[in-house]
């Protein structure tokens, strides 16, 4: 660990929150890994339990750490995180910030509209879709199960497609559809069987669920889609202003 200073203006429970911080990033404890306990850090920067306690409440707040009760403070994984301010589609997203990604597709078939689909694209109940159901992946690690819902005419044109890539270019690029905005619901779920077993992890683990309907640039809705994020790897970012 490094040395405090104790001539800085700042806290030294701040202090020691950047120097924790630090090693975080740096990847000197990685994910999962379990921190000092607090009679070692209190041990090792000459501090009172107090102050590593307040320490270990900031690195928790900014979701660096969790607690397990009785066995200590570990080290979260870090979160991928993207910008919805820009309607971009997982890859355009996740690539410039040096991450891979991939896909895999679980299945492209016909299916009869549920209520809410119809309703989201203005179709009827009798009306069939095509349902798109993938597994995204950051770093070859499950990240989300995707359930993408198209009008026919649109949906019939993905067969026989590479659907491992990003939609959003295909439907511009060589469907011709303009993509002009998207409405998103955000809520939080829990993990049932299904997204268990694809995203690896377990049943009643907290889940990040968007729901997006996406619109052609004339107005008219052509895609609409269950996100199903891992919510210990992903979290959603937007600036909001006060005019």
């Amino acid at each position: 660990m490094s040395t405090l200073g104790n001539e800085s203006v700042r806290p030294l429970y701040a202090q020691i929150k950047e120097i924790i911080k630090q090693r975080i990033l740096d990847g000197d404890y990685v994910a999962h890994e379990r921190l000092p306990s607090e009679s070692e850090m209190k041990k090792l920067f000459g501090v009172s339990r107090i102050t590593v306690r307040q320490a270990l409440r900031d690195l928790h707040s900014e979701g660096l750490v969790f607690s397990v009760q009785g066995k200590g403070t570990f080290v979260s994984r870090p979160k991928v995180v993207q910008d919805i301010q820009r309607l971009q589609g997982f890859g355009e997203a996740m690539s410039p910030q040096g991450y891979e990604t991939s896909a895999r597709v679980i299945g492209l078939q016909e299916v009869k509209a549920s209520t809410d689909v119809a309703n989201a694209l203005n179709l009827t109940r009798s009306e069939q879709v095509m349902e798109l159901i993938r597994i995204r992946y950051i770093n070859q690690e499950p990240i989300s199960l995707d359930k993408s819902f198209f009008p026919l005419e649109i949906g019939k044109k993905l067969q026989g497609k590479d659907l491992t890539q990003d939609i959003f270019p295909m439907l511009e690029n060589q469907f011709d559809e303009g993509i002009g905005h998207a409405d998103l619901k955000v809520e939080a779920t829990i993990a049932d069987e299904d997204l268990s077993r694809n995203l690896n992890v377990d049943q009643g683990s907290s889940i990040l669920r968007i729901q997006r309907l996406v619109f052609s640039e004339t107005g008219k809705p052509i895609d609409f889609e269950y996100l199903s994020y891992r919510g210990d790897a992903f979290q959603y970012q937007i600036r909001v202003e006060r005019k």
